[in-house]
Parts: structure tokens; sequence; C-alpha cells
């Protein structure tokens, strides 16, 4: 397979090169992920446009992790779930949380756990979610609004972990101390 190329401001094409600027403004680095979608800079700037949207969502921090993180589980994304980790971590988002989501064990409160239960049930069934589910979830306190910002999780995580799977993208020096 070939393999792709990780572009930065000088290689990349030439609509990509002020998304890259404004990964190296928002991060302080391009991020490998954002250095191979450079290559469609359609693909770049609609995953940060789903990512900025994501932040922008009625979800905390904790919640937005657990959604984030249930999905690059759920997928096995080898460069979103350490990325997600560091992400977690700068967002205040105990570590014990994260750990949990990766590890698949029982969520610290109802509350989290029917979130992931619903997220792995849009992602799993492709959007045909249970009644029981739904129910579930609308009894936590959520509602219609949340129950479509996920989509905007899911998308932007679809992006990521399919792309990351076919690119095999390396993992950044910043994200290592995330991977198990």
């Amino acid at each position: 397979m070939a393999k792709f190329t990780i572009h930065d401001t000088a290689s990349a094409p030439e609509n990509s090169k002020p998304l890259l600027e404004d990964s190296i403004n928002g991060y302080g680095m391009i991020p490998n992920l954002h250095g191979v979608m450079a290559e469609a800079p359609t693909a770049l700037k609609s995953y940060q446009v789903l990512h900025e949207q994501f932040l922008n969502t009625s979800f905390s921090a904790d919640e937005k992790t657990v959604i984030w993180q249930s999905i690059n589980v759920e997928n096995n994304c080898h460069y979103c779930v350490p990325a997600h980790s560091a992400i977690a971590k700068s967002m205040k988002v105990a570590d014990s949380l994260n750990d949990a989501l990766r590890n698949g064990d029982p969520l610290p409160t109802e509350k989290l756990q029917v979130l992931k239960d619903t997220t792995l049930a849009i992602v799993r069934n492709r959007g045909v979610v249970e009644d029981n589910v739904l129910e579930a979830f609308y009894a936590q306190g959520y509602g219609h609004q949340q129950l479509l910002e996920i989509l905007v999780g899911v998308a932007q995580k679809t992006m990521s972990n399919y792309i990351n799977h076919f690119a095999d993208t390396p993992v950044d020096e910043a994200f290592k101390a995330f991977v198990k």
C-alpha cells in the first residue's frame, strides 16, 4: 500500500496551507492526522469544522470525552485513543474516567454510562437505536438536542478513525505518553 504523506505548510496543497496554520495556532503543532488530511483540503476543513462544532455542543468536558473515546475505542483507533487521552487531560477530565473508557470498565455515574451506551448503540447500529436505549438516555435528562449532537462527534470521529486506519498515521510525540 502506498504511504500517505504527512504534509506541513511547505508540502501541502495550496488550499490546505491556511488550514495547517490554523492547526499550528490551535495546537502549537500540526498533528500528524491533520498533516495526512491536508492531502485533501476539503477533508481537513471538514474535520476542523466538525471538531469546532463538537466543542460547541451542550456537552461537558467529561461528556465530550465519553463520546469521543467510546467511538475511538470501538473503532480501535491507534491514533485517536492516545490523542484524546491527551486532550482529556488538557480539558481536566479525570484520568479515572478516561482509563475506564479505554479499558471498557463501568463509568463512574449512571448518566455517563448511559451516554456511552447510547453513543455505542448509534455507532454499532448505524443510527438505528432501540427504544429502551433512547428511553434510558432521555431519563438521564438528555434531550433531542443532545442526541443530534452525538452525531456531530460520530461524524468527526468516523473521519479521523477511518483515515488513521488506512493511512496508519504515526502517533505524534505529544501523544506517545498516552499509548498503551
